[in-house]
């Protein structure tokens, strides 16, 4: 059983009461309701009545909204539940993982390649005050996991490197900025991601790493955090099966389980031999990664019975509420194990203060998305920009050497057309303009289907001009890739829009040629005959900007790069 007197909650005598108090008042519906936490999505005032009156939701997070709505979301939840509710925020890059308006400071990646801690102490506390104005109280993150496989690009830009002590010495920090500003961090994705390349929404991940190469880098990231008083830990739909073969010996491979639902993972591991007496939550049950190892109804009632305490997303509510009540009463989820659970949130919640506190004033909004958090975008980019090549010394470029500059814009295909392209191409042109450079802009498959959708459009992006006229035209090329990939494949390559695309670099060794990633790490993979490379890391204005005074020679580049940039060829180092 949990002791809430003790690290990270440190209880006093009056909270531990108030624990035990409200624990002993509730109806099983009410403790049931307390193990989930919502995906809200609806905002209206019945919406979110049946949430606090009849679910007795314990926490929630949410997906869209505007500025205000969030506001009102959260306070309505707050000022009319029978218990406080844990609000979390995926604050991993500053204040926009809690609202569009806020501020993206930094990604993990970027905090990584920066060479000084107040890049992820800036991306923290701006994320820590602008999502705490809409009433956030617990964020989910850090992100420390340790990317050692190069093709991984579900963590590639969460996560701050391979660096062990780099991972430490980042997620200490946000931890810190976070816990001065009363909010509770979710450390994650235990036991680990980044050392495959496969994403945990589409199916089990796999932590294949001995048990002593574990304890040597997963294991000292998660003790660190842990004596440091890291709140909570996310659990992963990975399996560490060295450590499960380990700790149950005989074990078979068929029966090898994801973290959530393996209790030699959470209870031998994670509880006993790292000492972890704070509160543990599934990651989003509505991934593959769960689904695939059992069917829902044992998978919703199996990580509660394996350890966890809070369960992240509902698919519907009262089936997976009925799923676990139907444990309680099989003796699946024992009542002690309940208990233990429900005592671990109502502490998490009395340790940030919740109870009888007062929802933060409205007029506290204003610190979203304000000049001064805006100003600390601009010094992260400064800090992590990082030159990763430049064999053909073509840095830094001028009006007088390169004034005609040919964009090509490499980006995903967007959601729909009707959201249109994205929207850093025009302002990356725009901010090269007002350089003084004289931009032509090849518009992609996309953008002309966006436009004017036809079937010639393919054709008209595999036209090519004559070599001798580009190059009579063309001073430079300026080759930027800002490819996103979520929960729909295993690893994001570059694509370009069309086959046999003008756009595939036929052009490097005609005119001067500079490749920039706005967000992937190991795109010289694809594109190893680029003999300079930058990686920038961020796709808005003050990532541009300083991304042009960078190229310009107007600001040098702090960023460092590691070793993953190279792919483990040889010919992307040339």
């Amino acid at each position: 059983m949990v002791d809430l007197r003790k690290k990270p909650f440190y209880l006093n005598d009056e909270q531990v009461k108030w624990v035990e108090e409200t624990f002993n008042s509730m109806s099983e519906d009410e403790k049931v309701g307390q193990l989930f936490i919502n995906l809200t999505m609806k905002r209206d005032e019945e919406s979110l009545k049946k949430l606090t009156d009849d679910l007795h939701i314990g926490g929630i997070r949410w997906q869209g909204g505007k500025l205000e709505e969030i506001y009102e979301q959260n306070r309505f939840v707050q000022e009319h539940g029978k218990i406080p509710a844990l609000i979390a925020a995926n604050c991993e890059t500053g204040g926009n993982g809690a609202v569009s308006e806020g501020t993206f400071v930094a990604s993990g990646a970027a905090c990584g390649a920066s060479t000084t801690l107040e890049t992820v102490r800036d991306m923290a506390r701006v994320g820590a005050v602008e999502s705490k104005a809409v009433g956030c109280n617990w964020t989910f993150a850090p992100v420390c996991d340790i990317v050692s496989n190069w093709r991984n690009t579900i963590v590639n830009t969460r996560a701050f490197g391979n660096d062990i002590e780099t991972v430490i010495s980042r997620s200490l920090a946000y931890m810190e900025e976070m816990q001065k500003q009363g909010i509770a961090c979710a450390a994650k994705h235990f036991p680990g991601d980044g050392s495959e390349e496969r994403d945990q929404h589409l199916l089990m991940g796999c932590n294949d790493l001995s048990v002593e190469e574990w304890d040597d880098s997963y294991g000292k990231v998660y003790k660190a955090l842990i004596d440091a008083g890291i709140e909570s830990i996310m659990v992963g739909h990975i399996c560490q099966r060295a450590y499960s073969k380990a700790l149950r010996p005989g074990m078979k491979d068929e029966d090898i389980k994801p973290a959530t639902l393996a209790p030699e993972l959470l209870n031998d591991l994670l509880r006993d031999r790292l000492g972890f007496n704070g509160l543990i939550v599934t990651d989003a049950t509505h991934m593959a990664g769960l689904s695939a190892a059992m069917g829902r109804k044992d998978a919703i009632s199996g990580v509660v019975a394996a350890g966890c305490d809070m369960i992240l997303f509902m698919n519907d509510p009262a089936e997976d509420m009925g799923f676990i009540k139907e444990a309680l009463k099989e003796g699946v989820i024992s009542e002690e194990r309940l208990r233990d659970a429900i005592y671990r949130i109502l502490g998490l919640k009395a340790h940030l203060g919740l109870v009888g506190a007062t929802f933060p004033e409205k007029d506290g909004l204003q610190v979203v998305g304000c000049s001064e958090h805006h100003a600390l975008a601009r010094k992260a980019a400064d800090e992590s920009i990082s030159l990763v090549k430049d064999t053909r010394n073509i840095l830094p470029i001028s009006t007088e050497k390169h004034k005609r500059i040919c964009l090509y814009f490499i980006e995903s295909a967007p959601v729909s057309y009707t959201d249109g392209t994205d929207k850093a191409k025009k302002q990356l042109i725009d901010i090269l303009t007002a350089a003084g450079f004289e931009v032509t802009a090849p518009k992609s498959l996309y953008e002309l289907e966006c436009e004017n959708p036809s079937p010639f459009n393919i054709f008209k992006i595999m036209e090519k001009q004559g070599i001798e006229e580009f190059k009579k035209n063309t001073d430079l090329v300026l080759f930027v890739i800002n490819m996103k990939g979520y929960a729909k494949e295993n690893n994001t390559r570059l694509v370009y829009s069309a086959s046999h695309s003008c756009e595939i670099p036929w052009y490097v060794n005609e005119v001067p040629t500079v490749a920039v990633s706005l967000n992937y790490t190991n795109h010289l993979f694809d594109v190893p005959m680029m003999k300079t490379f930058i990686n920038a890391f961020g796709s808005t204005k003050e990532y541009l900007e300083a991304l042009v005074e960078k190229l310009t020679g107007k600001s040098e580049f702090k960023g460092r790069s590691n070793d993953l940039v190279w792919c483990g060829r040889w010919e992307t180092r040339l």
